[in-house]
């Protein structure tokens, strides 16, 4: 299944997996032979705890390299705003307490809330898709239904 991404989200990516192969593995391994340089593995703490580590480094890499190379760049200079997309800012108005919230919908490598940035296969985002400026959808979240008036839609 293709992920679509940004320049910028392949480029952090690719970024993240350097580091990961050419500087967090080194170190886990260092970890692993000092503490297998301490004797008795059976009963060794710091050994099993690098050998944990190791393996969920090795797992991040192993997915990091799967979206990579399932990553399709998005031509963004394509996007448009006449319907809600992925890479479009979506501006808000929840209807039932009138507060104003603005997202980004991205991929899901790409998604930083702290940054408006959510996944396009989140509830909010499902919903927002294909609808335009005007439009009242109802979406679904954990804590019930919410209604959100769609007030801009930009790039």
């Amino acid at each position: 299944m293709a992920t679509y991404i940004t320049k910028d989200g392949l480029k952090k990516l690719n970024d993240e997996l350097y580091q990961l192969e050419n500087i967090e593995r080194p170190s886990i391994s260092r970890q692993i032979a000092e503490a297998r340089d301490k004797g008795d593995l059976s009963e060794n703490a710091e050994y099993d705890a690098a050998k944990e580590a190791q393996g969920l480094l090795e797992m991040r890499i192993a997915k990091l390299k799967d979206v990579i190379a399932n990553s399709r760049i998005i031509d963004e200079s394509k996007i448009g705003t006449d319907t809600v997309q992925l890479l479009n800012k979506v501006k808000l108005k929840n209807i039932k307490n009138n507060a104003v919230m603005q997202y980004t919908l991205v991929s899901e490598s790409e998604a930083n809330l702290k940054e408006g940035k959510i996944s396009v296969d989140t509830p909010i985002a499902k919903g927002l898709l294909g609808k335009k400026v005007g439009d009242v959808v109802e979406i679904k979240v954990p804590t019930g239904i919410v209604n959100f008036e769609i007030l801009a839609i930009s790039i």
